[in-house]
């Protein structure tokens, strides 16, 4: 069967596209997904769930193979040692990231999206995709100009007689502190806290593919969704892309289309392309792959947000232990650094009342950080093998740019102080700088090996004082202590350094820009320069990564060229 449509990736952009473009009915549409289905009513408890641990920690729903870097790479000297490798949870399951993440609903700085324009991305400045923000959303609390209220994701805020007491106690250090109270986080854009924002309805979340591929739209006779779909190859007739190859529950598939759309996120929709032949010219060589389309940006400029912790011993009575809500952040927080010429609003700090599923992760909470508008823009994903089933090698190179570790340095140096506050102090005790460790990591997967282990640890860390001390000391702090980092410059940069990871929000590998940027992929459409039939729809295309979690971002720009799309037909 030929399509009109092929979708390489059925997550947040995909869910969009299936959707807005096979309302049309004349247009047949094909969502290629590797991973399984989230359908109706049998939407797996994980997923719904509104806590997110139990969703993106399970390899069921994630590439688990994933390995990427994150640390400065050194590429002066050839003989110094590479970053270790770090999983980087990248969703495999219909919905993609709004599958496993968060679930939060951050829009950006208006300013973000100005200078998307000023980048070359013509017709994204703010004004220009407001009105796509507001048309993917339906807002349960405020209904203003800011807001839409018909869309197909939720928005809510958990309501504060549903906090844990930690949050509660963050609410008044914050305005002790001095920082102004914001009902709305995206409202207004300015400095302050504020309720988190979410995509979850009555408790659960709502993804992408609930929203948007719900039971109505999948009765559509013009909308096929093929789970388990894995794509190993696009199809070519000279430049132009006319279908792909697919491996659907393991066996050798192909399909025909007009266009084809990849919308498998910023790590593998390069991969794609590099595999096809379109990409750094010397890199395909030197991967024996003829070049098809020389694009010199391709799998170039990766960005993410770079984030690290200062965590707590939580008192019992501040603990997310109530019926009301399992929702583990319910504050947030945006300052402006005023460093090195950033912009306002460019750090981001989300209070998290929960460090894992499990029984440990209960009794520690944290001010999560992260820089919010980064410049570091020197990450990159290259293939390690032409076979497509070899994840690529990707190195983020966060910290790249000396201006983030500075904010970085500022941040636990502002946020530290508060744990002083009395409300701080009946709730938290053992502060300490934290980090996602490979150790972290390991006791966060889902096994009962790890669910009998921490149970022990668990009722150790409620018992005296003393034996709580000595295991914060020597098991949950990395080799630094709060006070050193925020006295000591050499040790707070050695701190960062080891511990700054990404949160999840890969960017800019497909960037959009203007005919005469020759590190531009696609043009202000995603369609791939230098290729018909083609176009790349996901958070690889944004020139440069805005000041939010990118879920919302990327469905709003999956949004804005449906439209476009269905405007040329």
């Amino acid at each position: 069967m030929e399509f009109d449509y092929i979708i390489v990736g059925g997550g947040s952009a995909g869910s969009v596209l299936a959707n807005r473009l096979s309302a049309r009915g004349s247009n047949q549409v094909l969502v290629c997904e590797a991973g399984e289905d989230t359908p109706p009513e049998k939407v797996p408890e994980e997923i719904l769930d509104s806590y997110p641990g139990t969703a993106y920690l399970n390899d069921r729903f994630i590439w688990s193979e994933l390995k990427v870097t994150t640390e400065v790479i050194s590429h002066n000297d050839k003989d110094a040692p590479k970053p270790p490798l770090r999983k980087y949870e990248q969703a495999r399951v219909l919905g993609g990231g709004s599958s496993i993440n968060g679930q939060m609903a951050n829009r950006g700085a208006p300013t973000d999206y100005d200078d998307w324009e000023a980048r070359g991305a013509e017709g994204w400045n703010w004004d220009s995709v407001l009105p796509y923000f507001k048309k993917l959303e339906s807002d349960q609390d405020v209904k203003d100009e800011w807001h839409g209220g018909e869309g197909p994701i939720p928005v809510r805020r958990v309501p504060e007689a549903h906090w844990s007491g930690h949050s509660k106690a963050i609410l008044e250090t914050f305005k002790r502190a001095g920082y102004k109270y914001l009902p709305d986080q995206n409202g207004f854009f300015e400095d302050g806290f504020f309720p988190i924002t979410i995509s979850n309805l009555d408790e659960k979340r709502v993804s992408a593919s609930m929203g948007y591929l719900n039971a109505d739209v999948r009765k559509r006779e013009n909308l096929r969704i093929s789970t388990r779909t894995a794509v190993t190859e696009l199809l070519f007739e000279d430049t132009r892309c006319v279908g792909v190859k697919a491996l659907v529950n393991g066996k050798p598939e192909q399909f025909r289309g007009r266009e084809v759309i990849l919308c498998s996120g910023a790590i593998h929709s390069p991969a794609h392309l590099m595999r096809a032949g379109i990409g750094p010219e010397g890199h395909l060589r030197d991967m024996g792959i003829p070049v098809r389309q020389a694009l010199a940006g391709v799998g170039q400029r990766l960005m993410d947000h770079p984030s690290i912790a200062i965590a707590s011993y939580l008192k019992p009575k501040a603990r997310v232990r109530n019926e009301l809500s399992r929702r583990h952040m319910h504050l947030g927080m945006r300052y402006s650094s005023r460093i090195g010429g950033a912009p306002a609003g460019d750090m981001f700090v989300v209070c998290t009342s929960k460090n894992s599923w499990h029984s440990v992760g209960e009794q520690i909470g944290a001010f999560l950080v992260f820089v919010n508008k980064t410049f570091s823009e020197t990450g990159e994903v290259k293939l390690n093998s032409p076979r497509w089933n070899d994840e690529p090698s990707v190195d983020f190179n966060l910290l790249s740019d000396r201006r983030d570790l500075d904010r970085l340095m500022d941040a636990i140096r502002k946020l530290a102080p508060l744990y002083a506050d009395p409300a701080m102090q009946a709730v938290t005790s053992n502060p300490f700088p934290a980090a996602y460790s490979d150790k972290v990591r390991q006791v966060g997967a889902i096994t009962t090996k790890n669910k009998i282990l921490t149970g022990i640890a668990a009722r150790l860390l409620d018992g005296p004082k003393f034996l709580r001390d000595y295991l914060i000391e020597n098991f949950l702090m990395e080799d630094f202590a709060l006070d050193e980092v925020c006295q000591d410059d050499d040790r707070a940069e050695a701190f960062i350094r080891k511990a700054a990871v990404g949160v999840w929000h890969a960017s800019c590998t497909c960037r959009m820009g203007a005919d005469d940027d020759p590190m531009a992929v696609t043009d202000n459409q995603g369609r791939v320069r230098g290729v018909a039939g083609l176009r790349v729809v996901d958070a690889s295309i944004f020139p440069v990564v805005p000041s939010a979690n990118t879920n919302f971002p990327t469905i709003m720009t999956a949004e804005k060229i449906a439209d476009t799309i269905l405007k040329e037909r």
